[in-house]
């Protein structure tokens, strides 16, 4: 799957129009394009969403995020979604591991893009249908808890506060060994591998990363620990590189855990499990939470010296 171009600078002159320096930053695309990219909250100074016409002191940090064109055919899918709720504004779904996000490289259906086009056709008629109403995604190995806009209206105001890091994400993990600390904070900068484009890694010049967990279970046969983790901070593959980088990678992951897998398992051991946010139209704070799939309680009960099943 392609990946969202990103592009950062530091803002030299005073006094400049924020629409004007981006259309000089970034000239193959239109300034109409770049006020999207804002309105989408796309655009951020200091980690900040903000306006098209705002002027800049100079100093600040502007990151654009410039999302990878949409495939030529998306096309809608009759794929059974497990939906915990819906309105006429949003809904939440519970994402099985497997499922990709979007289309991209090799995979052209069977993404969650297909599926959403099918049971909310009008998404196609959203201004922002290049998101294809998806406001934040999951791995394709992860399951779990994912909130989706029905209408621009929902998708601005959830963008805004995921931008504003005011959703609240908590997921399960099973993790090959214990950390030291049983409840603890890693706050590591993470960037892309200069090595492997498809990896992220721990590194100075990457961007801010923030994840919190507490230990929830351990004493499993061969010394992994049940956790629970929150991100503060959405960077790619976050969880997975952050306690690879401690010494205790997420069990199933191959790519940053063990290349032979002690456990077969065929999916990694990362579950979204709960998500909190305001409804972007009422304001009212929703909660929801997601059970472990069946496949997940069986793997820790068949690691329990004393399974209960």
């Amino acid at each position: 799957m392609s990946e969202p171009r990103i592009i950062e600078f530091v803002v030299e002159t005073a006094g400049e129009r924020l629409d004007k320096l981006l259309t000089a930053q970034v000239p193959d695309l239109t300034r109409s394009q770049l006020q999207a990219l804002i309105k989408d909250g796309a655009v951020s100074v200091n980690d900040k969403a903000i306006k098209p016409g705002i002027k800049l002191r100079g100093g600040e940090n502007v990151r654009i995020v410039i999302p990878p064109p949409p495939p030529a055919e998306l096309f809608p899918e009759n794929i059974e979604l497990t939906v915990l709720y819906e309105d006429d504004q949003l809904a939440v779904i519970d994402k099985p591991a497997g499922m990709v996000v979007h289309p991209g490289a090799g995979v052209e259906s069977g993404t969650l893009a297909n599926a959403l086009l099918w049971r909310y056709p009008e998404i196609a008629t959203m201004k922002g249908q290049r998101r294809q109403g998806i406001v934040h995604r999951l791995d394709k190995y992860t399951s779990g808890l994912m909130v989706i806009a029905r209408t621009d209206a929902a998708l601005n105001g959830l963008m805004k506060q995921f931008q504003g890091r005011t959703v609240e994400k908590f997921y399960i993990a099973l993790l090959e060994s214990c950390p030291k600390a049983k409840i603890g904070q890693i706050a590591l900068p993470i960037d892309r591998d200069p090595s492997t484009r498809i990896k992220m890694i721990v590194r100075k010049s990457g961007k801010p990363a923030v994840t919190d967990y507490e230990v929830l279970e351990e004493g499993f046969k061969h010394g992994q620990a049940l956790v629970r983790a929150q991100i503060h901070t959405g960077r790619t593959h976050q969880i997975r590189v952050h306690f690879a980088h401690i010494g205790c990678p997420v069990v199933g992951d191959s790519v940053y855990g063990y290349t032979k897998q002690r456990i077969k398992l065929a999916r990694t051991f990362l579950h979204a499990s709960k998500l909190s946010f305001d409804h972007p139209i009422t304001g009212e704070r929703m909660n929801f939470e997601a059970d472990l799939p069946l496949k997940l309680v069986r793997c820790l009960d068949s690691l329990r010296p004393n399974p209960t099943l």
